[in-house]
């Protein structure tokens, strides 16, 4: 098992509807392992404060696992572009 945060970067403004960032580097990580992610709700960054992570429509999965190495994580803004960054918390087990 293991834990951690990420960035999903939707761009400059006036942003983008939906991207994807990869988080390497997990060596014990099988090709059988769940992996989740959400938004997180305890760090901002120099884009988005809390309560924008918590108020913005974004709809955040994880998948495309590669055994030995890392996996995918995928953001979509539901109600239509957003812009910047924003962090995301992610496990695997």
């Amino acid at each position: 098992m293991a834990a951690g945060t990420a960035v999903l970067d939707f761009g400059p403004w006036p942003g983008a509807s939906m991207t994807s960032t990869v988080v390497p580097g997990q060596s014990a990580i099988l090709a059988t392992s769940q992996v989740s992610a959400s938004v997180s709700l305890s760090l901002a960054t120099t884009a988005h404060s809390i309560d924008e992570h918590r108020v913005e429509q974004l709809k955040v999965t994880a998948g495309a696992v590669v055994a030995g190495t890392g996996f995918t994580i995928y953001g979509e803004c539901l109600n239509s572009l957003t812009y910047g960054e924003y962090t995301v918390d992610w496990v695997w087990a």
